[in-house]
C-alpha cells in the first residue's frame, strides 16, 4: 500500500489497479487490522445531508479501530466565513481556516462534504473553493466526501463494482447516461466517473440531452452523444446519473425526448448491468421494474462504499 496525502480525485491513488485489487482483499476479510487506527481519530465534517457516505465512513473507522467524530457544520458548529479578508460582521461567525486549523488539532485525518452553491461558477464551485480552503490550512490529511466538483469515493465504489461484475476478456462498454430529475442537481458524480472510468479499459459513452453539457475538463477523450438510445446500443454496463447544465450553469432545459431508463430500452443492450449512486427517484431517473431487476447493481454499489472508504483510511494513515 502506498500512503496518501490526500483524496480528492483519481489523480490522488498511486495505481488504480493494485488499489481495486486490495479493496477485493479487504473485502474478503474486512475486520482484519481491528487495531490499525487505534487512537487515531477522524473528522468527518458535513456541511450537506448524506446517507451512504456518513454510515460507511463511520463503519469503516470502526473496522479500523479509529475513532470518529461527526460535526454537522452550520448545526454543531458556527457558521463559517470563506472570503480571505473578510470583515466579518453578518451572519459568519468562524472563518474556515480557523476551522480547519483547530479541527486540526484534534484530529488526524479531516474528511469534508461539501456541495456546490450554483451562484458563483467560476471562483467558488468550480475551484472547490470550500475543500480548497480545508486542504491549503488544515495541517493533517483531508478526503473529499463529496465537493461541489467530484465524488471521489463514489467513483472509487463504481471501479471496484465494475471490476466484480466484469469477467469477459474484452473491454466493457460502459454508458453514462443522464436522467430526469425534479431539480437542479450537482456535477459531481458524473464528473468523476467520467474522470475515474478513463483509468480502467473500457469504452466509455457518455449520453445526455442537448443543453446538459458537463465540464469538457472530465469529458475529454469519451464520446459524447445527444441520443440516448445510440448510446445504449450494445451496453454492458449503464450508470444512470442526473445532472444540471455546465454551459447555462444550474439551468435545467426543457426536454422533450423520454430519457426514463426502462426494461424496453434495455432490449437493445448486451443485458446491461445498472447503476446509480443512490438517493435514486424511482420511475423518474429509472424505473421500478429496472431497479429491482437482477441486472441492478445499486445496493453493491452501496456495500462497496464501506470497502473503499476502508482502502482510503487505511492508506492515508
Amino acid at each position: 500500500m502506498a500512503k496518501l496525502q490526500k483524496f480528492t480525485c483519481v489523480d490522488d491513488v498511486p495505481n488504480l489497479e493494485q488499489a481495486l485489487q486490495e479493496c477485493i482483499d479487504i473485502k474478503n476479510d474486512p475486520l482484519a487490522t481491528p487495531d490499525f487506527g487505534k487512537n487515531k481519530t477522524v473528522g468527518l465534517v458535513f456541511l450537506n445531508p448524506s446517507l451512504r457516505t456518513r454510515i460507511s465512513m463511520q463503519k469503516a473507522c470502526q473496522n479500523l479501530g479509529l475513532n470518529y467524530i461527526i460535526i454537522n457544520a452550520g448545526q454543531d458548529a458556527w457558521t463559517w466565513e470563506l472570503q480571505d479578508g473578510a470583515v466579518m460582521d453578518g451572519t459568519t461567525v468562524e472563518h474556515i481556516k480557523d476551522a480547519a486549523k483547530v479541527l486540526s488539532e484534534y484530529c488526524d485525518v479531516i474528511a469534508i462534504r461539501c456541495f456546490p452553491a450554483f451562484k458563483d461558477k467560476e471562483e467558488e464551485d468550480t475551484q472547490d473553493r470550500v475543500l480548497n480552503q480545508f486542504i491549503e490550512h488544515a495541517t493533517v490529511p483531508i478526503v473529499s466526501l463529496e465537493s461541489a466538483t467530484r465524488h471521489p469515493l463514489q467513483s472509487f465504489t463504481d471501479m471496484l463494482t465494475i471490476k466484480e461484475n466484469w469477467k469477459e476478456n474484452r473491454k466493457p462498454k460502459v454508458v453514462l447516461t443522464w436522467a430526469p430529475h425534479v431539480k437542479s442537481i450537482a456535477h459531481s458524480v458524473a464528473n468523476s466517473f467520467c474522470e475515474w472510468v478513463k483509468e480502467i479499459d473500457a469504452d466509455v459513452t457518455v449520453a445526455f440531452p442537448e443543453g446538459y453539457d458537463l465540464d469538457t475538463e472530465y469529458t475529454d477523450g469519451l464520446s459524447i452523444t445527444n441520443d440516448q438510445d445510440e448510446a445504449l446500443k450494445d451496453a454492458d454496463f449503464i450508470y444512470v446519473k442526473n445532472w444540471s447544465s455546465f454551459s447555462d450553469y444550474g439551468a435545467t432545459p426543457e426536454v422533450k425526448e423520454d430519457w426514463l431508463l426502462t426494461l424496453e430500452k434495455l432490449k437493445q443492450t448486451n443485458n446491461a448491468k445498472i447503476m446509480h449512486c443512490l438517493p435514486v427517484r424511482r420511475n423518474v431517473e429509472i424505473s421500478d421494474e429496472v431497479l429491482d431487476s437482477e441486472n441492478a447493481l445499486v445496493y453493491q454499489q452501496a456495500g462497496n462504499r464501506l470497502i473503499t472508504a476502508q482502502w482510503v483510511l487505511k492508506n492515508i494513515l
